[in-house]
């Protein structure tokens, strides 16, 4: 006699290897994103390249952590058949965890700060997910896990387990991508790869692939005003808070989350955020250009 749960576990057997293989067929279907070089005029002997993570299908810039999060989810049993996927977002990894949880025909809800633009709101709900917006910075994690739990469904947690979902060796992680794509340029192994901490897992990859990697690479990371990241680089301080989000949508956190590795970083400089606003524009701006997309309007 085959009992509920039995019958439980034989269909997980057979729905659980499909969903892997349907995220796996989709990323066959899509080529790497670009790494572009970009001209310093001031700077001669500078070489300088932009990785292009917006090319991903979705736009977004956390398509690779929302699909290594689906994969990671699967794998360890906690993603079954007709679940509701919760994650706690400023956006743009809910964008990409909504595409993966419709291609699984799973419903999704992105619990977000009430102060995420329309326009990462409208690429959620266009991917079929739902927004659950919150006003406080430090309720989106219980909040989050509330939601999961009144579903019966599965909170994805990106800022636990961002830096454990990213498999740092291989497969075509984001550092893997860069030393590859630069293989035939002048200068192949860099001198610094520099990024922006959101849940701290891209940094964490880049630090652990160049030591695992025995390369001369630094790894250097940029915290933004309204973030802790930063302090406690300098501190160590674990329980550091702050009641009020980024004004860079996707960097920069309140407290200081599980998946940032200070130990993995070279150097970290504090930026101000009257100095992002025109450089990010007047990158995009070059970057639209090599890349012969339409220019954003001044």
């Amino acid at each position: 006699m085959q009992t509920n749960s039995a019958a439980a576990r034989r269909s997980e057997r057979i729905w659980v290897p499909a969903a892997i293989r349907r995220i796996e067929a989709d990323f066959q279907r899509f080529s790497d994103t670009h790494l572009i070089p970009l001209p310093l005029c001031g700077f001669p002997g500078i070489g300088l390249y932009l990785k292009d993570e917006s090319s991903h299908p979705t736009g977004s810039l956390k398509h690779r952590l929302a699909r290594s999060l689906f994969l990671y989810a699967l794998c360890n049993g906690w993603l079954r058949e007709g679940s509701t996927v919760v994650e706690a977002s400023s956006g743009s990894t809910a964008i990409s965890e909504a595409y993966f949880a419709r291609l699984l025909g799973l419903p999704f809800v992105a619990v977000m700060p009430s102060s995420t633009s329309t326009e990462k709101i409208a690429a959620i709900e266009f991917q079929g997910g739902r927004c659950h917006l919150i006003d406080d910075p430090m309720t989106i994690y219980s909040e989050s896990q509330r939601l999961a739990d009144q579903l019966g469904g599965h909170y994805m947690d990106q800022f636990t387990y961002a830096e454990r979902a990213t498999d740092w060796r291989s497969n075509n992680n984001i550092a893997e991508s860069i030393f590859q794509q630069m293989r035939l340029e002048k200068h192949p192994v860099p001198n610094w790869l520099v990024s922006s901490a959101g849940t701290g897992g891209t940094v964490a990859t880049l630090g652990r692939y160049v030591r695992c990697c025995a390369r001369p690479t630094r790894i250097c990371a940029a915290d933004p005003e309204r973030s802790v990241f930063f302090d406690h680089y300098l501190s160590r301080q674990p329980d550091l808070c702050l009641h009020e989000y980024s004004r860079i949508e996707g960097i920069g956190r309140p407290r200081v989350e599980a998946s940032f590795l200070p130990e993995v970083i070279d150097a970290m400089v504090k930026v101000a955020d009257v100095w992002c606003w025109p450089r990010c524009r007047n990158c995009r701006r070059v970057w639209d250009t090599l890349s012969a997309r339409r220019p954003v309007p001044t």
